[in-house]
């Protein structure tokens, strides 16, 4: 019986044996994930998220003139789905005609009044010029019934000569000063005729400028193309219900589809790792399986602080290469851009790799625990980071610290040298 107990206990300490080996000499292990030192091309990338949007487009404009007839805010109260596709002369928005519609017609109140005042002064002076033409010839005929009247009296006494005389000289005299005041009544006609008119003129031209104005509040496309709504300062779309302005007066674009670029924002850490023509791999979230080839062309040299955030950003253009009719602008874009590439160089997860005061090192494992591998790390991109010394290429790495990691040894404590020189 006791054989049996013993045999018994012999096969279970063998089989709890075989099952500690199996799993790595720890109950523990099994929760430990482990990964391969990899070796190859090793791509340094920043990943950004952005927005399509059109190299190049046409705006679709409010009327022209609005400063000059004093209208400032102009309310949108109808506009066609965005993404309508319209050709030249297709209708695209309707500007409210409130205001416009009463200041033309104080103005039409103002013009008739106006025109009235211009007629009547034009029949006045018509009028008076007439009335001072007419004297002015029977003035005349006064003068000359004087002197035929001097003539003939040659042959009376001289005190009759004399009288004749006087009233020519009378007659002579006042026809030539109803002359000069006729001149003169010519001249206040004409600059009476001259205010009146420019008064008019000008209220004519204020109603004109409105009666054009008025006409382009109803929106037609100026050519071909998909009607994308105009994105405010602010990054609010322009849609019914919002303003426009003499200053700022687009209502919605027609962007060229042909070339588009991804507008994106990289962080005050990366952006120095950025360059002009630097290859990006262009992705759009509403087609995952789409991948498009991109290259910087533009990036600011002034950051700028988003809302909602602390950190500076700074705007990066990405040219996107193909042309693709899915692509509309204000997708939403995931940018890879590779900053730098290393062939031939080991490398392992970023979790992988800890730090202990100015060493750094994996967890590895030798033969049924673990130790601490102390390596040279070199550069690193978002998830991995190359190893120059201390792994080679298979070895298996854990991604978490084990158990009794503070009781680990460390291992290729040669290498702190090196560590320090770099």
């Amino acid at each position: 019986m006791k054989r049996k107990l013993y045999l018994g206990g012999g096969l279970l300490a063998c089989s709890l044996f075989i099952v500690w080996f199996l799993s790595g000499g720890s109950s523990d292990e099994s929760a430990n994930i482990q990964s391969v030192v990899k070796k190859g091309r090793f791509d340094v990338v920043v990943t950004t998220t952005g927005e399509l949007s059109a190299k190049t487009s046409e705006n679709i404009n409010g009327p022209e003139g609005l400063r000059n007839t004093r209208i400032y805010q102009v309310k949108i109260t109808d506009l066609v789905p965005e993404g309508t596709l319209v050709q030249p002369g297709d209708y695209v928005a309707t500007l409210d005609r409130s205001e416009v519609e009463a200041r033309l017609k104080d103005v039409e109140s103002e013009y008739q009044k106006n025109e009235s005042q211009y007629t009547k002064t034009r029949l006045d002076t018509t009028m008076q010029l007439r009335t001072a033409r007419n004297e002015l010839i029977n003035m005349k005929f006064s003068l000359e019934e004087k002197r035929i009247v001097l003539e003939q009296s040659k042959y009376e006494p001289p005190a009759t000569i004399r009288q004749a005389q006087i009233d020519l000289d009378k007659a002579k005299r006042s026809y030539d000063q109803a002359v000069k005041d006729y001149d003169l009544k010519q001249q206040q006609a004409v600059a009476l005729m001259q205010e009146v008119k420019a008064t008019f003129s000008k209220i004519t031209r204020r109603r004109q400028e409105l009666m054009d104005v008025i006409d382009q509040f109803e929106i037609h496309a100026p050519k071909s193309g998909m009607v994308i709504y105009y994105k405010e300062w602010n990054g609010n779309k322009r849609k019914v219900g919002s303003q426009i302005s003499p200053w700022d007066p687009t209502v919605a674009t027609l962007p060229d589809l042909s070339s588009m670029v991804s507008k994106t924002y990289v962080n005050e850490i990366d952006i120095s790792k950025v360059k002009k023509g630097q290859k990006v791999k262009v992705g759009v979230d509403a087609f995952p399986d789409r991948k498009y080839n991109g290259e910087v062309i533009e990036i600011a040299n002034v950051g700028e602080q988003l809302s909602g955030s602390d950190a500076k950003v700074f705007e990066v253009v990405i040219q996107v290469h193909e042309s693709d009719s899915i692509l509309r602008p204000g997708m939403t874009t995931a940018n890879t851009i590779y900053t730098a590439s290393h062939e031939d160089v080991l490398y392992v997860p970023l979790e992988a790799l800890h730090a202990n005061d100015s060493l750094s090192y994996v967890y590895c494992k030798d033969g049924f625990s673990f130790v601490k591998q102390i390596v040279v790390p070199g550069i690193s991109n978002e998830n991995e980071v190359i190893i120059t010394q201390g792994l080679q290429e298979g070895e298996q790495v854990l991604l978490n610290r084990p158990d009794r990691a503070e009781d680990l040894d460390y291992q290729g404590l040669e290498l702190v040298g090196t560590i320090n020189r770099n």
